[in-house]
């Protein structure tokens, strides 16, 4: 087999595809490099500049690699820029992946793993979060995904796709400095890129109903992430009949936004006495998956703690930003 790896160049995707090298299973890269890194791939993985959106570069992908599963991670993915520019995320998630699995279908490519997310639940009643919990996004980012679900399944159904939609939570860490997330939109490196410039972490809300009063989430290290993209991949190329697997992916464990910058000052060395601002609208108190599907279908679980995903994050960030070694301490 082959596998297809859009967006592999990114911070998760290249995860993914060391995963897989590392497992022995040939893959292919496809990315447009708008926020991927060349350099992260391992060493025998091919790279394919290009878009989900360009169908000759993906007709031609598919045919010259002789591409037999396709992992789908490229996407817009930032919450805040998806309430900004909607009609850009409905155009690179929906359209794109559109785009993308008319040609997997014209192809005969029979396997499609497609990398969706926890927003697709909105702000969830339910604790911890099923899978058959409703659905009802809060924002375009989420609106995207879900519409991906829906789309991925259709297909499925129609063209005899062996699909699974794999809905993930929080994600940190990095299995080497060089592969560390470079941006800074998730919590981990917010309150690295504050702590390097001499500021407070800031927590937006503290008087949550939970222990301490801040929003608690489940963290998933991003190695475990493409353990998981690697385990659902094998199961698609063992599985013999078309339908649909979909998990969510997590560790099943909460830890509060007070505790999470409490965990980053004992790893950076740096006090952290985070700064109190408003609640942010749509924020739920509690946000915890349910691992009960994926661990009984795939015998999968999270391996990884959160102090983990700390300190890989902290060294990757080291790496790029070594005025924050000055901070250490």
């Amino acid at each position: 087999m082959t596998w297809l790896i859009t967006g592999g160049a990114g911070y998760i995707g290249a995860h993914v595809a060391r995963a897989m090298a590392q497992a022995g299973e040939a893959a292919v890269v496809l990315d447009d490099l708008s926020s991927g890194i060349a350099g992260r791939l391992p060493e025998g993985v091919p790279l394919v500049h290009g878009s989900v959106g360009d169908r000759e570069a993906l007709d031609r992908v598919l045919a010259e690699h002789r591409v037999t599963g396709v992992v789908h991670l490229a996407a817009a993915k930032q919450v805040a820029e998806s309430v900004e520019q909607p009609l850009r995320y409905y155009r690179e998630n929906v359209h794109g992946l559109t785009v993308l699995l008319e040609a997997v279908v014209a192809a005969g490519v029979p396997r499609f793993l497609f990398s969706s997310s926890a927003a697709v639940y909105g702000v969830p009643e339910l604790d911890p979060i099923p899978e058959s919990a409703p659905c009802v996004p809060i924002n375009p980012y989420g609106e995207t995904k879900l519409a991906g679900e829906w789309l991925v399944r259709a297909a499925g159904r129609a063209y005899g796709l062996r699909t699974a939609c794999l809905r993930y939570f929080n994600v940190a860490g990095a299995e080497r400095p060089e592969l560390a997330d470079t941006g800074v939109f998730n919590i981990v490196p917010m309150f690295f890129d504050r702590i390097t410039r001499g500021e407070e972490p800031r927590i937006f809300g503290d008087d949550y109903p939970t222990p301490d009063g801040t929003c608690i989430r489940d963290y998933i290290h991003v190695s475990d992430l493409a353990d998981a993209h690697l385990t659902v991949a094998r199961r698609l190329a063992e599985r013999g009949e078309p339908g649909d697997l979909t998990v969510n992916i997590g560790r099943g464990a909460g830890v509060s936004v007070r505790e999470l910058a409490a965990l980053v000052g004992e790893v950076t060395g740096v006090p952290v006495r985070p700064v109190v601002e408003p609640r942010r609208p749509g924020d739920a108190a509690r946000a915890v998956a349910s691992v009960d599907l994926i661990a009984a279908e795939l015998g999968w679980s999270a391996k990884r703690g959160v102090r983990e995903m700390v300190e890989s994050a902290w060294a990757g960030w080291l790496l790029r930003h070594p005025e924050a070694a000055r901070q250490d301490g």
